[in-house]
């Protein structure tokens, strides 16, 4: 529009310039002082949301504090407590970022109000220009990635799309041709429009915070199984008791949910887990060993989020009419080894019975419990065996409540054996590092063993000219080949198709009795 040259047309068009410039004045002054009244709204906003987070946060800690409760709920109050960190860091950081946008603009008033509220260069200068906005989206990122990966993992998903701090960016345009979120959120924005906006973040922050927050504390009690039955139970300490003496039990109301079936195992004592039927576990067993017997396992619950295992334990005895004894391993008794026993006594405690018998040193086993012994005997018995009495501490002394007659034997007779064999075909690689000849008992319960005292060894060889006779015979002492240089010598040159004899072959057992034992002869290949 060229310029008029007549001063009243000049003048007219200078007025309306005028009058236009105080219309949009009047108008940026209402938008301003509307910005300035949401600022004020949005940061009492903000006071009210972090007062009731601090009340979560006291009740988080109370319940940490609860008796049972520490182990499941300080993990969550944990991570609330890190949440609660990182917001306060970031609405500190925005909060420094309203000041340096204010400082830049001009400052204050001597009365405290902001200078050029409708300034846009300070905004445009420091958030696009010198790239602060990039800086502020990053931490706002960051500060969302926290939040979201603060809550169990199933409810991320969920807690993504309702978070109220995100960041969205703003679509390409002519003053934003690259879609930039710092040029599309802050350029030519007024002063006041911009700490409006930055108290805006800081109500998002809050909000953001409270809602993970209180999605950890919910958490934190969906990890404690809810009971929805209860049952009174009664727990004797002692399944077994004689006259006059005291019986405790424990009673309890136990609670337990009918939906939720424990995994019940059993680690020892024998039995069976029958069936898990509406949250409790039936255990049954056929008894067979009389005695103490003690039954343990564990049982495991599913809390949601973890796998909750209990140790369990209970004891019951098993008896028989009158007294009883079980020969653990064998139905006789052999002298030189200790001869186990396990031995009951209906009505009566196995702290007050003991065996006697004659020629027997009998010893409790500690081992194996309370009513299990350990035999020794010296001397063989009759066919009629000899009299293990069972005796019990009763009033006016002790009485005899059970006997039974156990024959007394010697321990067998052990087999003589080179490497496993106790004769026939042996290659003379295999034979030549031989250290001699082992008395072995074979399919015997007991721990005992025989030591070889003496034997015989010769060698006839296959040909052999030097050799007058057929043999070279050696007699040592002892239990091994190298005790002597001739056998050693003739072990050293044994090959295919000499035949070696080892007689005279005796051993001492643990009763003390020498036993003249088996020969052997070996064909060598």
């Amino acid at each position: 529009m060229s310029m008029p040259k007549e001063p009243r047309q000049l003048m007219i068009n200078l007025m309306y310039l005028v009058l236009t410039a105080m219309l949009a004045l009047n108008v940026s002054s209402e938008i301003l002082h509307a910005f300035k009244t949401i600022n004020q709204s949005i940061n009492q906003s903000n006071n009210s949301i972090q007062s009731k987070n601090q009340e979560l946060y006291d009740l988080f800690d109370e319940n940490e504090k609860q008796p049972g409760r520490e182990d499941r709920v300080k993990p969550y109050n944990d991570r609330a407590k890190q949440v609660r960190a990182q917001a306060d860091e970031v609405m500190k950081y925005l909060e420094e970022w309203k000041e340096k946008i204010i400082i830049e603009s001009g400052g204050y008033t001597e009365s405290g109000e902001i200078k050029a509220e409708s300034n846009i260069d300070a905004s445009t200068k420091l958030l696009v220009e010198k790239n602060g906005g990039d800086e502020i989206k990053e931490k706002l990122e960051q500060l969302r990635d926290l939040m979201i990966n603060s809550v169990d993992e199933k409810d991320r998903e969920k807690a993504a799309s309702s978070l109220p701090l995100r960041i969205t960016e703003p679509e390409k345009s002519d003053n934003n041709p690259q879609g930039k979120w710092s040029v599309g959120t802050f350029y030519n924005m007024p002063v006041m429009a911009a700490i409006t906006l930055f108290s805006k973040m800081q109500n998002d922050v809050r909000n953001s915070e409270a809602q993970v927050v209180k999605q950890l504390f919910d958490e934190s009690y969906s990890s404690t199984l809810k009971f929805d039955e209860i049952a009174a139970i009664a727990v004797p300490q002692t399944s077994y008791a004689l006259v006059g003496q005291k019986v405790e039990a424990r009673i309890m109301l136990a609670a337990y949910n009918k939906s939720v079936a424990p995994n019940v195992s059993t680690l020892g004592g024998g039995g069976k887990i029958s069936k898990v039927e509406n949250g409790v576990a039936y255990w049954e067993t056929v008894t067979a060993a009389v005695g103490q017997q003690t039954v343990k396992g564990t049982v495991s619950i599913n809390m949601g989020d973890r796998v909750e295992t209990k140790p369990w334990e209970f004891q019951y005895m098993v008896g028989s009419a009158g007294g009883s004894i079980q020969l653990d391993k064998m139905n006789v008794f052999y002298i030189g080894v200790d001869n186990p026993v396990t031995v009951s006594a209906a009505g009566y405690s196995l702290e007050d019975v003991y065996l006697d018998m004659p020629d027997g040193e009998i010893k409790g086993d500690d081992e194996r419990g309370k009513g299990a012994f350990n035999i020794r005997v010296t001397k063989p018995s009759g066919p009629q065996g000899v009299k293990v009495a069972i005796m019990a501490k009763a009033q006016g002394g002790a009485k005899e409540v059970g006997a039974l007659n156990v024959r007394v034997k010697y321990i067998p007779d052990p087999i003589a054996q080179v490497g496993g064999q106790a004769g026939g075909y042996m290659s003379s690689a295999k034979f030549r590092p031989q250290i001699g000849p082992a008395a072995a008992l074979l399919n015997f319960e007991f721990d005992a063993r025989y030591i070889v005292t003496e034997f015989s060894y010769s060698v006839m060889k296959r040909r052999d000219p030097d050799i007058k006779g057929p043999y070279k015979v050696v007699n040592p002492k002892g239990a091994v080949f190298t005790a002597n240089q001739d056998i050693m010598r003739m072990q050293a040159d044994l090959k295919p198709g000499d035949r070696v004899f080892i007689d005279d072959i005796k051993a001492r057992g643990p009763d003390g009795r020498v036993r003249s034992l088996n020969s052997l002869s070996f064909t060598l290949n």
